[in-house]
């Protein structure tokens, strides 16, 4: 257990790789993998800002490229290219389709944060704060179609079905978002939903990029669908760790306002387990506390102790746990490649995050 409480949930990765790979130790796979991590974050910067060259008017496109240079972790589109490593393909014929899912996911930032009403991402103004809404609503569209452009760019002869995946992924990106507003009217949604809505607005992203590029790699019929859903898990436990994060962790580390999904009254992981498992008195102090017109740090530091008595902490630790587990099981179906130990120390390297 870290000292902000909760697991550091998935170390198998590393035990597993010093088996299959004695040739490095654990901290060697790590560093290896630490200078992959940051060579192709640098080069997905470099490809990202190369879409934009040229184009106008900069109503547009200045937003757009505001958007890009906020920087993240590029778990995605980094996922992308690990999938395409792991079933032997060439990761050069991999880099339009990683870029595209990068934008596509930008998209969806833009957008949730003016559906949100945050203030801030990756410790900076959001779109609509810094310019309007109108333009924020613009600047999504853009990346979305940039998505597309850059998307029809890669060479392979399964791009009908790689746009398939993709269209069909921001469709089911779509559904998540409704259901997700949907439910922040609602106190009585079941756990059962909440993930449904998780799986679909999260992990269908992960999904998505790791299907691609398993396409794109020319993998089997087999391998691309261990590689979907290894993805698909990991974006589940990915989205529970975020709701955990945004009470256990701190503004800075996290790049957005802390508490911020207590203070928009969001349904989490969290406030979904707490409501269905809590007793009457604990449930009673919660919707008191969430009733309040504005909530302040005070209050989030009376909810997660409240989370806590009621085990919802625990419990969102242990579904991570589960899906992380469920990730490494279908990631051992493919065969043992240099990609495929990349994609365990991306499993690792996500079940450690702290931002």
């Amino acid at each position: 257990m870290t000292g902000n409480g909760y697991f550091l949930c998935y170390e198998k990765p590393w035990r597993y790789l010093s088996r299959h790979m004695s040739v490095l130790t654990p901290v060697a796979v790590e560093h290896r993998f630490d200078a992959l991590l940051h060579d192709w974050r640098r080069e997905i910067d470099k490809r990202l800002l190369r879409v934009l060259q040229g184009r106008s008017p900069s109503l547009l496109y200045g937003p757009v490229k505001y958007v890009l240079e906020g920087g993240g972790k590029r778990i995605r589109p980094i996922l992308v290219l690990l999938a395409c490593e792991a079933v032997n393909g060439r990761v050069d014929a991999a880099w339009d389709a990683a870029v595209a899912v990068e934008l596509l996911h930008n998209f969806t930032l833009v957008h949730d944060d003016i559906m949100d009403r945050d203030d801030t991402r990756r410790g900076r103004l959001t779109v609509h704060k810094k310019w309007d809404g109108a333009t924020a609503l613009l600047a999504g569209d853009g990346l979305v179609a940039l998505a597309f452009q850059t998307l029809l760019q890669t060479t392979s002869g399964r791009i009908r079905q790689i746009a398939r995946v993709f269209t069909d992924g921001i469709v089911e990106l779509c559904e998540g978002q409704a259901l997700d507003m949907a439910y922040e009217t609602r106190q009585d949604v079941t756990l059962e939903e909440y993930l449904v809505m998780i799986q679909k607005k999260t992990a269908r992203l992960l999904y998505v990029a790791a299907t691609v590029g398993g396409l794109v790699g020319e993998g089997t019929q087999e391998q691309v669908t261990a590689l979907g859903e290894f993805a698909f898990n990991l974006g589940c436990a990915f989205q529970i760790q975020d709701d955990l994060l945004d009470i256990t962790s701190d503004e800075a580390t996290l790049g957005k306002t802390y508490g911020s999904d207590v203070k928009r009254k969001k349904q989490t992981y969290l406030l979904v387990h707490a409501l269905t498992h809590g007793d009457t008195g604990a449930r009673q102090r919660l919707r008191n506390l969430l009733s309040a017109p504005r909530i302040e740090e005070e209050e989030i530091q009376q909810f997660k102790q409240i989370l806590e008595k009621i085990g919802s902490i625990y419990a969102a630790q242990a579904d991570i746990e589960r899906y992380l587990t469920e990730a490494q099981r279908h990631l051992e179906t493919l065969p043992p490649t240099q990609g495929r130990e990349d994609l365990f120390s991306l499993l690792s390297f996500i079940s450690n995050r702290n931002a």
